[in-house]
């Protein structure tokens, strides 16, 4: 079992940053590879950033391209998320989640089903 925490959350004006971290335990996280979705009130789920296992590959949605970053940390065995010139659009909850595939597909890695571990979430507000 992996347990991901997320924090890192919070209230932020449009045009600000904020990082999110997602924290493991239970297992190393060095054998999943690691997306971050969203959702927000009323919506689907949505993919927004994915790494893989050995932190070389990465793939962001389209709509944060340019202004989020996904990275890991192997030694803290902590995922990140750093927001920059944030909207409002943005204000969602914030998973992390890890997928135990081998292959890093990017086909997959956009897919919820993809994955096998999912975080309880953070909150993200972007006020205008």
């Amino acid at each position: 079992q992996v347990q991901l925490v997320e924090s890192g959350g919070g209230l932020v004006q449009a045009g600000g940053s904020l990082r999110l971290s997602c924290a493991a335990s239970g297992r190393t996280l060095n054998n999943y590879h690691m997306g971050w979705f969203r959702q927000a009130p009323g919506k689907e789920r949505e993919f927004v950033a994915a790494i893989s296992r050995t932190g070389i590959r990465t793939y962001p949605a389209s709509s944060v391209k340019g202004r989020f970053a996904i990275s890991r940390d192997i030694a803290k065995n902590t995922v990140y998320l750093q927001m920059n010139s944030l909207k409002p659009e943005d204000t969602a909850v914030y998973h992390c989640a890890a997928d135990g595939d081998p292959a890093f597909s990017i086909r997959a890695v956009l897919t919820q089903r993809a994955y096998d571990y999912w975080g309880q979430g953070t909150q993200v507000t972007v006020s205008s």
